[in-house]
């Protein structure tokens, strides 16, 4: 078996001296010096010979025993050890500088990547992007706070699961960036997806990138709206002054001299039904010039409670029942909060009355925002798809704008605005949320 490094070191430096040792002792031993005096001297040259051999033993394997230390701190990831009394004028100091240059440069950049990560993770955490990784099975690896809040639930709950599961299927196929329609129950909206790939662990990911476009959308569609509704607007009081005036006239010539029998009738018939259409389609571009030229909020405090009062007194038709609900105080316009209830609250009744139901109106807070809803006994909604797009409507002599407008001014404000029937119950619910801090 072979001797350790130590050994062998400790060896050789006492073959080196063992001659010159040997040497000391004969001329020690054959001189004429009393006996006590070698023997004193015999000790004192093995003591000197001894620590000099221990000391160059322990000048040989202490650097080297540090240099081991260091080594391992690196492997355990420890950067905090340094050689101490190292000599740039040796090729042994010259290492242990070069050590503790490494173990500093090593030092400066953990503490770069711990930093990095803690920024990426705040980043990912306070981003509204919804950021999610897949493996090579399609299942989840990573999820942020908005791929939490896209898909409802924690991410110890959706770790680990299937896309197919998540009803994210689509997103690791097909053409990327594009744009999708995701969510769950009600909170569905419009995303652009992108899609890319990494490894990690030797294995192939992909991440996908989920970004809201919905009110960005909801914004182009409700410009493009603004531009038709006013070249309609153009158009039509461009046709409606000369036919309103060519019937006033024809009216003043049917008074002056009216003429007998049913052509008389027929001409007042037809002039009534000119007059009536012209007054409906101005009443009709007046509505619908709301939507044009909605103006910016001006915030103002707004008690909730005083709030909801004021909107559903106005309501005379059915009584709305106000749960009670926590004090709350908003940063808002507090005129279009009105036009905003009023619109809801006048839809609910709408629906109750044709079921003798009633309306309810409560509202709570989740962490930093503010939730209001308006219930309904009514028959629910047979298709929400076209809620929200204006001139439609299932009202007979509606104009399609309350709830356009009720949205509207609920992005104003930073807020959403979603209807869906009820879970578990008939009828409808109107759910409006804004942040607390205005």
């Amino acid at each position: 078996m072979s001797s350790s490094h130590e050994r062998q070191v400790t060896i050789i430096a006492l073959v080196m001296v063992l001659p010159a040792l040997v040497l000391a002792f004969v001329l020690l031993w054959t001189g004429t010096l009393p006996p006590r005096t070698q023997w004193t001297l015999t000790v004192v040259i093995s003591l000197v010979v001894l620590g000099g051999v221990a000391s160059l033993r322990e000048r040989v394997i202490r650097p080297l025993q540090t240099l081991s230390n260091m080594i391992a701190a690196i492997c355990e990831q420890d950067y905090s050890l340094q050689a101490r009394h190292a000599n740039a004028d040796d090729a042994l100091g010259l290492a242990m500088l070069e050590m503790n240059t490494l173990m500093t440069e090593l030092k400066e950049r953990r503490l770069g990547a711990l930093e990095a990560t803690a920024l990426l993770q705040r980043v990912m955490a306070e981003i509204d992007v919804a950021v999610l990784a897949f493996d090579d099975t399609g299942a989840l690896r990573l999820v942020n706070a908005g791929g939490e809040r896209l898909l409802a639930q924690p991410s110890e709950r959706l770790l680990g699961r299937r896309a197919e599961e998540l009803g994210l299927a689509g997103c690791l196929e097909g053409d990327a960036p594009r744009v999708m329609e995701l969510g769950t129950g009600d909170r569905r909206g419009r995303y652009e997806m992108r899609r890319g790939l990494f490894r990690q662990g030797g294995r192939p990911h992909q991440f996908v990138v989920l970004a809201d476009v919905s009110r960005a959308l909801r914004e182009e569609e409700r410009l493009a709206w603004q531009r038709l509704i006013r070249v309609l607007g153009h158009e039509i009081n461009n046709s409606l002054t000369p036919i309103n005036s060519l019937a006033e006239r024809l009216n003043t010539l049917l008074q002056r001299s009216p003429p007998e029998g049913e052509l008389r009738e027929d001409l007042q018939r037809g002039l009534g039904v000119i007059a009536n259409r012209s007054e409906g389609l101005t009443r009709f571009l007046a509505s619908y010039t709301k939507l044009a030229k909605l103006p910016p909020p001006t915030f103002a405090s707004v008690d909730v409670a005083s709030w909801v009062q004021r909107a559903t007194r106005l309501e005379s038709r059915l009584p709305v029942e106000i749960v009670p609900s926590p004090v709350v105080t908003l940063k808002a316009d507090g005129d279009q909060l009105d036009q905003l209830l009023i619109n809801l609250v006048a839809n609910a009744v709408d629906a109750a009355l044709a079921t003798g139901g009633g309306v309810r109106v409560n509202w709570t807070t989740r962490g930093d925002s503010f939730e209001l809803t308006v219930q309904d006994d009514g028959p629910g909604l047979p298709n929400s798809a076209n809620l929200f797009v204006p001139f439609f409507t299932t009202k007979p002599g509606g104009t399609g704008i309350g709830l356009v407008l009720s949205r509207q001014i609920a992005d104003a404000h930073s807020g959403t605005l979603v209807l869906a029937n009820r879970a578990g119950a008939r009828g409808c619910e109107a759910r409006l949320t804004l942040p607390l801090q205005g």
